[in-house]
């Protein structure tokens, strides 16, 4: 990490701030900062049991804060004068207990009275039938520490230490690397393809992961291992010096995603899982435009022939009607990050891909 002197870097407590007066400024907090994790990852279950804790009066954990009320700052990039770092899944299930989109557990007891029957309450269930206990999660105090920053670097530094030990997924950890890598991954996953087209989930940086994989793909121009210290090694490749060719190879990136827009459908079953994504942009990057319209429906088709092919196995594993190619294809399929999976599961998608359309273009 490179030196960053502790004038230009500060962590200090917050005075104290009640519940409420952070919700009166939830307008103020940037949720979704660069180095942020996808918010909504936690459960109502996971968000009634932090209400839970509060209520009873038990520890909540510190958030940080980034804090921008000392002046301005190219950090800011929202112009608010907080950016949560960490807990903002926190912030989300009080912010969610406030606007009543969650209630308590039902097996919630609340240990000052165990008579109270608070099991299964919103929060304006309980301004109606229980002020004192309103009141009481209104006045709790939440630990907030601020961080002062004159640069990105040890925000991000701050929030991966932080999360060590919660797990963080690659993508999370590369999201919050310095250098272009994480912006330009960032813009492409923020293409409408991911929010339109792909069935497989967001959560997790799972949409960061597959716009990382294709950007490596485009950048390199050919098929190589995805696995997470490839990944890790290509971000962290990628400085000041060579922004340039990655944005371009990033607008390309962009450009074949909006193919892909066209040719799948709106939550497409075909896009139902992130390993086979990879290859599907391959195809169609490789694909001349005059045939687009013929992507799809070869999937289909691919899909249809290789679940009959499983079925022709399992009925008789000798059966001379089998299709070895598609037995590979399968076999390929179960190491998704794997150079020899890709570029295989490719040519076998491109020689039958080719066969149909020269099938077509045949007088």
């Amino acid at each position: 990490m490179k030196d960053v002197s502790k004038k230009d870097f500060k962590i200090t407590q917050f005075d104290a701030r009640t519940i409420s007066w952070w919700r009166t400024r939830r307008t103020k907090i940037d949720l979704d900062p660069p180095y942020q994790r996808r918010g909504r990852l936690w459960s109502d279950t996971d968000k009634a049991y932090l209400i839970d804790s509060i209520l009873n009066g038990y520890d909540v954990p510190k958030l940080y804060m980034a804090d921008f009320t000392w002046g301005d700052s190219s950090l800011n990039k929202k112009k608010l004068p907080y950016a949560i770092i960490d807990g903002k899944q926190r912030l989300e299930a009080i912010f969610d207990f406030f606007d009543g989109k969650i209630t308590l557990n039902d097996d919630f007891i609340y240990l000052e009275n165990p008579a109270f029957p608070l099991a299964g309450l919103s929060y304006q269930d309980m301004q109606r039938n229980y002020p004192e206990v309103a009141e009481e999660f209104d006045n709790y105090n939440l630990l907030v520490m601020s961080v002062s920053a004159q640069e990105e670097r040890p925000i991000n530094e701050l929030f991966v230490r932080l999360n060590r030990s919660k797990a963080l997924t690659g993508a999370e950890v590369r999201n919050a690397m310095s250098g272009p890598g994480p912006k330009v991954i960032r813009h492409i996953s923020h293409h409408n393809f991911f929010r339109d087209n792909v069935l497989f989930t967001g959560k997790r940086g799972q949409d960061l992961n597959a716009a990382a994989k294709v950007l490596m793909f485009e950048h390199y121009e050919k098929l190589i291992e995805t696995k997470k210290r490839n990944l890790d090694a290509f971000v962290k490749k990628m400085d000041k010096k060579k922004s340039a060719r990655l944005e371009l190879s990033g607008r390309r990136v962009l450009d074949i995603l909006g193919n892909m827009s066209e040719i799948f459908l709106p939550k497409d079953r075909l896009l139902a899982s992130a390993g086979v994504f990879p290859v599907y942009f391959w195809l169609v990057r490789n694909t001349s435009e005059p045939y687009f319209h013929r992507v799809r429906e070869f999937l289909v088709q691919f899909e249809k022939a290789r679940k009959e092919n499983r079925l022709l196995i399992s009925a008789n594993p000798n059966d001379v009607k089998i299709d070895r190619e598609l037995v590979g294809y399968d076999g390929f399929n179960r190491s998704t990050n794997d150079q020899q999976s890709h570029e295989g599961r490719y040519a076998i998608l491109k020689k039958r891909f080719g066969q149909l359309r020269n099938y077509h273009a045949a007088p």
